[in-house]
C-alpha cells in the first residue's frame, strides 16, 4: 500500500473516531442534563431569565421572517394554481405547508443560527475565561446554573416561537392573496382551518420541542467544552449553529417517518 493510501486511511479512521467520541461525549452531556434536572436546587429565576432573553429577544426576528416566508410562498404558489384553475385551494394549501413543516424547521433553523451561536460563544467565553472553573470553586454548581437552564429555556421558548411564527406567515399569506383578489381575514382562515386539523398541529408542536432540545444541547455542550482561548469560543459558536442545524434536518426526518407509520399524514 503506497504511503498516500495510508495517511488517507488514517485521516479516515481519526475522522470516524473523533465523530464517535463526539456522539459520546454528546450522549452524556444530556444524560447528566436528565440527572440534574429533577434535584435540588432548582434555579428558577435563572431559567425564567433565560427564557426571557431566549424567546423574547428572539421573537422579532422570527416573525419577520414567518411574515416574508408566508407572503413569498403565497406569491409563488398563485400562478401554479392558477394553471390549474385550483386559486380558491390557495389558503389551504399554504396553511398546511406551513402548520406541518415550513413554519417548524425554519423557525428552528433561526433559532440554531441566533440561539445556538449566542449560547456556544456565550459559555465558551466562560469557559476560556475561567468564570466555569472559579463557580466550581466557589462550591456552586455551574452545570445547573448554567447548562441546564438553557436547555430548558431552548426547549420551553422554541415550539412557543413556532406557534406564533405559523400565526404570523399565515396573516403575510392571507396579506399576499389581497394583492391580486379579496377575501376577508375571517374567510380565509375558515379555509385554513377547515383544511387542518390536530393531526397536522400536534405533530408539528411536538417535535417542536425536540428542536428546542438539540438546539440548547448543541450550543450548551459546545460551550462547555470549549478550548484553545477566543479561537475556541469562536470555533464553538461555529460548530454550535452546524451540529444543531444537522441535528433539526435528522429529527424531522425522524418525525416525519414516524408520522406516517402511525397514519397521521
Amino acid at each position: 500500500m503506497s504511503p498516500f493510501s495510508l495517511n488517507v486511511s488514517k485521516i479516515f479512521r481519526s475522522s470516524w473516531n473523533n465523530f464517535f467520541e463526539e456522539v459520546g461525549a454528546t450522549a452524556q452531556f444530556a444524560a447528566d442534563f436528565s440527572k440534574q434536572l429533577f434535584f435540588p436546587p432548582y434555579e428558577t429565576k435563572e431559567t425564567i431569565k433565560q427564557c426571557y432573553e431566549i424567546g423574547y429577544r428572539s421573537f422579532p426576528l422570527v416573525a419577520i421572517t414567518s411574515f416574508i416566508i408566508g407572503l413569498v410562498l403565497t406569491l409563488q404558489s398563485r400562478p401554479t394554481l392558477i394553471e390549474f384553475g385550483a386559486e380558491a385551494w390557495l389558503p389551504s394549501m399554504v396553511g398546511i405547508s406551513i402548520i406541518r413543516e415550513i413554519g417548524p424547521v425554519i423557525t428552528a433553523l433561526i433559532c440554531a443560527g441566533k440561539i445556538g451561536s449566542s449560547i456556544g460563544a456565550e459559555l465558551g467565553s466562560m469557559r476560556v475565561t475561567e468564570q466555569i472553573d472559579a463557580m466550581e470553586v466557589s462550591g456552586t454548581n455551574p452545570f445547573k446554573y448554567i447548562a441546564v437552564t438553557r436547555m430548558i429555556a431552548t426547549t420551553l421558548m422554541v415550539p412557543v416561537l413556532v406557534v406564533l411564527g405559523d400565526a404570523i406567515a399565515l396573516y403575510g399569506s392571507y396579506l399576499a392573496v389581497n394583492l391580486k383578489s379579496t377575501i376577508t381575514l375571517k374567510l380565509y382562515f375558515n379555509q385554513v382551518f377547515e383544511s387542518s386539523d390536530f393531526s397536522d398541529a400536534i405533530p408539528s408542536i411536538i417535535k417542536s420541542y425536540f428542536f428546542g432540545f438539540a438546539i440548547g444541547l448543541t450550543g450548551c455542550y459546545k460551550g462547555y467544552n470549549s478550548r484553545k482561548g477566543t479561537e475556541g469560543v469562536g470555533r464553538s459558536a461555529n460548530s454550535a449553529v452546524v451540529v444543531s442545524s444537522l441535528l433539526i434536518f435528522i429529527i424531522d426526518l425522524i418525525a416525519v417517518q414516524i408520522t406516517e407509520f402511525l397514519g397521521l399524514i
